[in-house]
């Protein structure tokens, strides 16, 4: 009896269901294309699978926990591809990777504040607010290397900091799977912990449940909103350094439609653009549909255009979905 009790709890998290409706997906999805064409079976795949999707799920962590305050940030690829080229603008000039990381983690943070600000302090429209600071990140992306992609970062490191610079954030394994996956998978442990046991965690998702009785009991909205915009240029500064490792480069185009990524990640698995509801653990299996569905229309050959007509279309259905459930709710 208490062991049934149990699992009716555990369905009964809100969000929980939308979450496994997103991994049965997942999993119907990859054998369908496995029986397709049955590479996509293949070892080799499936960890290029993982080290791939593990963007998508960076950038789909730091759109939801902005989509459960219901915020947008439009900044996201952006800052993924200012990231990428100050890391490789600074590596080329001689300096450590450590420290490049840093001052790009440093800028990638100051337009997770001024979004903050923005949004929570001044009452800016998201989409507005950040729709400016995407053209700001853009532009300090081009202006670091004059309107130019960098040269390589092994034009100026040595040989063995190049290499393990790369190899720690792209081309390296830990127990048999790509260094990015892990990196991926241990902040998604990290924001899953903090979304769902911390005080910031249930402030966040009152904030979008509902903004003015979140106020009412004490929640320090602005406060909140910052911390959601920082979480969400974090993830993108770590992206733009995984791009980096990936290229031994800096592409000024780099990231871009990120933010798009990032918030089919979350739909899909259950966020609601709407605010207040949804698990990081159905992000987890969104940004693997969205992977899967792109690596599987690949090997079947299928054109861009189509890869993107599946996913607009699918990412659309969600969040009809979602409206159409609270609709029935409040009736």
């Amino acid at each position: 009896m208490k062991k049934r009790s149990s699992w009716k709890r555990f369905f009964e998290i809100k969000g929980m269901r939308n979450a496994l409706t997103a991994f049965a997906g997942l999993i119907v999805i990859y054998i369908v294309f496995g029986i397709i064409n049955t590479k996509v079976f293949s070892l080799m795949n499936f960890l290029n699978v993982l080290r791939s999707m593990s963007k998508y799920l960076l950038v789909g962590i730091g759109q939801s926990y902005v989509m459960i305050t219901g915020n947008i940030d439009l900044s996201i690829g952006s800052v993924v591809a200012m990231s990428t080229m100050l890391v490789a603008k600074l590596m080329t000039m001689g300096v450590h990777p450590a420290l490049a990381i840093l001052v790009a983690l440093a800028c990638g943070l100051l337009i997770g504040v001024i979004n903050g600000f923005l949004v929570g302090k001044f009452k800016l429209p998201p989409f507005i607010a950040t729709l400016g600071t995407m053209f700001v990140a853009r532009g300090v992306g081009y202006i670091v290397n004059n309107n130019r992609n960098t040269d390589s970062i092994n034009s100026a490191l040595s040989k063995p900091v190049a290499d393990h610079f790369q190899n720690l954030f792209y081309y390296g394994k830990f127990l048999g799977i790509y260094n990015t996956f892990w990196i991926a998978l241990i902040l998604f442990i990290v924001f899953f912990f903090v979304l769902s046991k911390t005080r910031t965690g249930r402030h966040i998702y009152a904030v979008g449940s509902n903004v003015d009785a979140a106020r009412l009991a004490g929640v320090d909205v602005n406060k909140t909103t910052t911390i959601t915009y920082l979480v969400s240029a974090f993830c993108a500064t770590v992206v733009g350094v995984i791009l980096c490792a990936q290229a031994s480069m800096g592409n000024m185009e780099a990231g871009n439609m990120y933010e798009m990524y990032g918030v089919a990640a979350g739909v899909i698995g259950g966020v609601s653009p709407l605010g207040g509801s949804g698990l990081l653990l159905g992000t987890f299996a969104g940004a693997g549909v969205w992977q899967v569905l792109e690596n599987g229309l690949n090997m079947v050959h299928a054109q861009v255009g189509i890869q993107r007509i599946v996913i607009g279309v699918i990412v659309v259905l969600a969040v009809l979905a979602d409206i159409l459930l609270r609709n029935r709710k409040k009736n």
